[in-house]
């Protein structure tokens, strides 16, 4: 781990706050070494201190190694990055080869999958969810940054590499919004806590048709409330770089800004949909026939000019339930 090596004390703090448990337990006081590197930390050490408390800088060095590694493991904040996920065909339900040899999807960019119920778009974001290696009813094969991926990606429930939302997501535990978000943002060592859990608020409000406080309970969100919350939550707490969407057209969110927050996030985002709004806002669609992807189709710019009119209407029918919720009459 070369970070020991070239990161300065404050900066290998900065990036694992959670070692500053280590020091304490083992009574090692860096407060005045953080423009140097651990290694440098533990050269300054006489002789006779060394003696004095017996220290064996060689295990303190391994045992600090191993802290950080399973402290990683354990908050699920291994190295997660993914420049490039691909997907290499299958066969449909029919048995016939998919009609695509490989499809890369790179982050920060955003793909939808359309085509009839009961097609196969659920399954194919279940492939991807498992990174499917021949091994599921497909026999799709998921690459990570062109590679197989680790089988931690596969087994591990804190290394999650896929973050999904749904239109059906209900919350059983019995805390506030705002202590749901400190438990998490505890859970992720995060250390702007309160800074945190007030931009997932703020953002979550933007995508709420109707907005919420800090005090309210989680359990007595509506189910558009709640998927806000999850959503900005995933684009700013959680470590996952694939985020897979299933069809959340009906979930009461602004989805266009749902959409924007998690891209911008980094994130590579597939959603499986009806709504041609969202189908035109991704990058690319992937069309599902008979279980199997029949095609792959770039959004053209006549198609994103057509995008414009479906957001100038879909106002008009965002307004239109607005007023019809607060008691308005819609006569003109």
């Amino acid at each position: 781990m070369t970070e020991l090596y070239n990161l300065k004390l404050d900066e290998l703090v900065s990036r694992y706050p959670f070692i500053i448990n280590y020091f304490e337990e083992n009574k090692l006081d860096i407060s005045e070494y953080g423009d140097s590197t651990f290694i440098e930390f533990l050269e300054h050490f006489t002789p006779e201190q060394i003696e004095e408390y017996a220290l064996d800088l060689n295990k303190i060095e391994i045992d600090l190694l191993e802290y950080i590694s399973q402290m990683k493991e354990f908050l699920g904040i291994e190295d997660n990055s993914v420049d490039v996920l691909s997907i290499l065909p299958g066969n449909d339900k029919s048995g016939d080869r998919e009609g695509f040899e490989r499809l890369d999807i790179k982050k920060s960019e955003m793909i939808a999958i359309v085509g009839p119920t009961g097609s196969g778009k659920s399954r194919l974001l279940a492939d991807i969810e498992w990174t499917a290696q021949a091994d599921t009813p497909t026999k799709r094969t998921i690459l990570i940054n062109g590679e197989l991926p680790d089988k931690k990606w596969r087994f591990s429930s804190n290394n999650k590499l896929v973050a999904q939302l749904s239109q059906n997501m209900n919350f059983v535990m019995d805390l506030s919004v705002s202590e749901f978000l400190e438990l998490h943002a505890k859970s992720r060592m995060v250390e702007n806590i309160e800074q945190t859990v007030d931009k997932i608020i703020s953002e979550a409000n933007k995508l709420a048709g109707e907005k919420f406080r800090m005090d309210t309970q989680i359990t007595a969100l509506s189910g558009g409330q709640s998927r806000a919350l999850m959503i900005a939550d995933t684009a700013i707490l959680s470590s996952s770089p694939i985020v897979l969407i299933d069809e959340i057209e009906n979930a009461g969110i602004d989805r266009k800004k749902a959409l924007e927050l998690l891209i911008s996030s980094d994130k590579i985002v597939l959603m499986a949909t009806h709504d041609p709004m969202l189908a035109l806002l991704a990058d690319r669609r992937i069309v599902i026939n008979n279980g199997g992807i029949a095609e792959i189709i770039e959004t053209t710019e006549k198609e994103k000019q057509r995008l414009v009119e479906l957001e100038e209407m879909d106002k008009v029918i965002q307004e239109m339930r607005r007023r019809l919720r607060y008691g308005e009459l819609v006569e003109n």
